[in-house]
C-alpha cells in the first residue's frame, strides 16, 4: 500500500465527536503531501468554536506518526476555505441522511 493510502487509512480512524462520520469523509482534510518520510497535512474543523479544536489536530498528527514509514508530520490547521456540508463525501452524506 502506498504511504498516502496508509495516511488516509489512519485519518479515517478518527471521528468528529459530534458527528458519527470520520474526519476524512467529512471533508476536514484539505491536503496531504508526502516528501519522503515527511507528511504535511492541511485540515480544518467544522467550526472555529469546535470543542475539540485543541485535541483533534493532535490526534490526527499522533495517528499518522504511528506509521513506521513516517518521521515527521507537519499539521496546519486552516480556516480558508471555511468548511461546509458540500465538502463531505457521498458516503458521509448518506450516513447523515443529507
Amino acid at each position: 500500500m502506498e504511504l498516502k493510502e496508509k495516511v488516509i487509512e489512519e485519518i479515517k480512524k478518527i471521528y468528529d465527536p459530534e458527528i458519527p462520520v470520520n474526519i476524512y469523509e467529512l471533508g476536514l482534510i484539505y491536503d496531504i503531501r508526502i516528501d519522503g518520510k515527511n507528511i504535511s497535512v492541511k485540515m480544518t474543523l467544522t467550526t472555529p468554536n469546535c470543542p475539540v479544536a485543541e485535541s483533534l489536530p493532535k490526534e490526527v498528527k499522533d495517528s499518522i506518526m504511528q506509521l513506521e514509514e513516517v518521521e515527521k508530520v507537519d499539521l496546519d490547521l486552516v480556516w480558508e476555505p471555511p468548511w461546509d456540508k458540500s465538502m463531505m463525501s457521498e458516503a458521509a452524506k448518506l450516513e447523515l441522511n443529507l
